[in-house]
């Protein structure tokens, strides 16, 4: 299969667990209105209740349950649409906000002299993703899912000037209703981890090396077409000229490797071509790039 580079108007969030609040619930009040060939305005509103349990701290130990219920938006367009703008046909209005519902249980620990570590497993359910519509460069509020996975993060002080941190997200989406196109959500990543190193407190001097992993994720519902993964480095060295004024190096793509930011599979049809091709667009990383920058703080 061909790959080849188009512009896309947006970027598409990767869905993520949202981390849960302590105890207590708020209401959402959300208007909309869109204005052009069709003007419409849409009010919707959400009670979003969420609980917090903490067991500790035994030595240097701690345990949490986090439940809750939260909420995400649709497409504004979808939501006070009445005709579609292409056919002139009428056209299925969207909720303006969807629910989701998470839960999460887990341990923080210090046993380990000078690591702070946590280990989570926890599911969210929403009734309705956003996926992206590449042509349109637009979203498009689709199916129920369900995201399970398993979190684990570390963050480890060898020396007083030296930091290391480390983070690993393993998990698992996929819509939970019957369709014959597949269960598995576009763009959903399984594996994400990073891994930094940060030195401060050298004299004037401070600096930082980081490491981010993204792994292949399905391009489509019956994951015949997947993306590839990328590892991505990026540093910064900083001199602090006083108290409030720093100079700041950055050089990201450290090692100027080739990825890309993003991926879709669509249809699309180049110059020359009788017909539109189902393919893979993407955007690539850019390439090493570095950035100067005088801080001052006042």
């Amino acid at each position: 299969m061909k790959s080849r580079s188009v512009r896309v108007r947006a970027s598409h969030p990767i869905p993520s667990r949202k981390s849960q609040q302590c105890s207590g619930g708020g209401g959402r009040y959300h208007p909309w209105s869109c204005a052009g060939r069709y003007w419409a305005v849409a009010v919707d509103r959400i009670t979003s209740p969420k609980l917090n349990f903490i067991f500790g701290p035994f030595d240097k130990t701690e345990h949490f349950l986090n439940y809750g219920q939260g909420f995400h938006s649709n497409d504004a367009r979808g939501t006070t649409i009445a005709v579609d703008p292409k056919t002139g046909n009428p056209a299925d209005k969207v909720p303006a906000l969807v629910k989701s519902k998470g839960e999460e249980i887990g341990v923080r620990t210090e046993r380990i002299p000078r690591l702070q570590s946590s280990l989570s497993l926890w599911q969210l359910s929403l009734a309705s993703e956003l996926i992206f519509l590449g042509d349109a460069g637009t979203t498009e509020a689709s199916r129920p899912s369900m995201r399970r996975g398993i979190e684990w993060s570390n963050c480890y002080l060898p020396y007083s000037w030296l930091l290391v941190d480390f983070d690993l997200s393993l998990s698992r989406a996929r819509f939970t209703d019957a369709d014959p196109a597949g269960d598995h959500i576009p763009g959903a990543i399984g594996r994400v981890a990073s891994l930094g190193a940060t030195a401060k407190d050298l004299g004037p001097w401070s600096g930082n090396v980081h490491a981010r992993y993204f792994g292949p994720r399905p391009l489509i519902e019956d994951n015949s077409v997947r993306s590839q993964s990328s590892l991505i480095f990026s540093a910064r060295a900083s001199y602090k000229v006083d108290a409030g004024t720093s100079v700041n190096f950055d050089v990201f793509n450290l090692f100027d490797r080739k990825a890309d930011d993003i991926q879709y599979y669509y249809a699309s049809r180049l110059q020359g071509e009788a017909a539109p091709v189902n393919d893979i667009h993407f955007h690539p990383v850019e390439p090493r790039t570095v950035r100067l920058a005088i801080v001052a703080r006042y």
